[in-house]
């Protein structure tokens, strides 16, 4: 694949370009989160809030109890239907019942789809599915991006790092890159090219992830083009198979491989630098749209541990799936401040629920310090912002101010949290070219090809 130190389909590239302090704790092997910020997110800092939702990593974070139980699959909980269904990360609290999708970024509703978008300056956008799949059939109609340095994506990912990708340099619009990690472990004899019968831009495919506990293929338009048997993944040293086999989330996702800050295998996979002034752009950004996203859920791997019906919970920590447990254990965290150990922190009385309490909600996040812990993965500071906290409109527009992107259409989905006051870039496509029109391109597309599916930028620099 040509990356070096770069496990496929991770998701550091938010950090990659965000202002990060230097007192934020990070977590990893031999190095857990300290109680004080006990969530270990998919970038390796702790933090609370939106570090203890999807993405957290049980086995570096404080305790096992520290990240929110995972919620179970739902093969009704994936549909996309624009941005009805899409949540922004910081007004996210874990209730699944209530959206589909975590954004990050600037998704943009069209026809019934989602586009994912990448302006100049920023980072791409990410949609994370809220439910989880624990092996399953997972399919995305989609077309790609295209141009040096950008890279469309839809995979699965684990909060232990077990991934399954599809990926789509933009170089190269006439292969997708098929690849599998077990717990964010590189091994570069994982990834495997697979050659298309039309391109990836002009042209909407079928992929499809058919994720069985001893067997994976990833298919295209209906023809099976690699298969990976979990028997010929034993690793004798780890004494374990390194095969995707955790509870994961769907992830579809735009990002910039070619930026100067990443690594030079990373940018040379991708094809080089990334062009802004690109005749790829339109309406100011570069872009892919997801037409549809179906999960056909399986059933748990037999001699699976049911306590339940609701969550996936691990019962220790060597992250492997005879350590995952169905249970009926839910956790909605009553603010960014919480945690799975303590769900309840700063959340909202019932009487200040009520009437203008949602402003208060705010002002208590706008002068959020320092001192504070790590609330939202690429944000300073805490602050209870959440889907029972400042949602107002008036609020919505004061915290994206800060980057100087607008909420779309006032949907639940908004660019707000991708950035904030301390940082010096914003996510997606910027305010002026916030609506829902299609891109120049994609007029001339026959009207079953008028998607593009984005995936988010998976990298994790190990």
């Amino acid at each position: 694949m040509g990356r070096s130190l770069v496990s496929a389909a991770a998701l550091a590239a938010i950090t990659l370009l965000s202002v990060v302090r230097a007192d934020i704790p990070t977590c990893g092997p031999n190095n857990p989160c300290p109680a004080s910020s006990p969530c270990c997110s998919q970038y390796g800092q702790c933090g609370v809030g939106a570090y203890c939702l999807g993405g957290c990593d049980p086995l570096f974070s404080h305790t096992l109890d520290s990240c929110v139980p995972a919620p179970v699959c739902d093969s009704s909980k994936f549909k996309i239907d624009g941005l009805s269904g899409v949540t922004d990360i910081a007004k996210y609290l874990g209730d699944a019942s209530k959206t589909n999708w975590v954004s990050t970024g600037k998704p943009l509703e069209y026809n019934g789809g989602v586009l994912l978008t990448m302006a100049q300056d920023t980072v791409g956008t990410l949609l994370a599915s809220s439910h989880y799949v624990w092996y399953g059939k997972i399919t995305a109609k989609m077309t790609t991006s295209q141009g040096k340095g950008v890279v469309t994506a839809f995979i699965m990912m684990s909060d232990v790092r077990d991934e399954i990708d599809f990926e789509f340099v933009g170089t190269d619009i006439n292969t997708a890159q098929s690849n599998f990690y077990s717990q964010g472990v590189t091994n570069y004899n994982n990834g495997e090219n697979l050659k298309m019968s039309s391109d990836t831009v002009n042209q909407e495919h079928e992929y499809v992830i058919d994720w069985q506990p001893d067997t994976l293929t990833w298919s295209i338009d209906g023809k099976t083009m690699r298969t990976l048997n979990r028997k010929d993944t034993w690793n004798a040293t780890s004494n374990r198979f390194d095969y995707p086999q955790t509870p994961s989330r769907v992830m579809l996702s735009l990002w910039p491989a070619g930026l100067p800050s990443n690594g030079e295998g990373t940018i040379e996979w991708a094809g080089g630098l990334v062009d802004w002034s690109s005749q790829y752009m339109q309406n100011g950004y570069y872009y892919a749209h997801f037409s549809s996203i179906e999960v056909e859920c399986y059933d748990p791997p037999s001699g699976a541990t049911k306590d339940g019906s609701k969550t996936y919970i691990y019962d220790n920590e060597a992250g492997t799936n005879d350590t995952v447990v169905i249970s009926d254990k839910q956790v909605i965290l009553g603010s960014l401040q919480a945690t799975g150990e303590d769900p309840d922190k700063g959340k909202a009385s019932s009487s200040s629920s009520a009437g203008g309490s949602t402003k208060t909600s705010s002002a208590s996040s706008a002068s959020s310090t320092a001192a504070e812990p790590e609330s939202v993965p690429g944000v300073s500071g805490g602050g209870n912002r959440g889907d029972t906290g400042s949602t107002s409109s008036s609020d919505s527009s004061d915290s994206s101010s800060s980057d100087g992107s607008s909420t779309s259409d006032g949907s639940d989905s908004s660019s707000s949290s991708s950035s904030s006051s301390s940082q010096t870039f914003s996510q997606g496509g910027d305010d002026s070219n916030s609506s829902s029109d299609a891109p120049a391109g994609l007029h001339g597309v026959g009207a079953s090809v008028i998607a593009f599916v984005a995936a988010f930028a998976s990298l994790l620099i190990l």
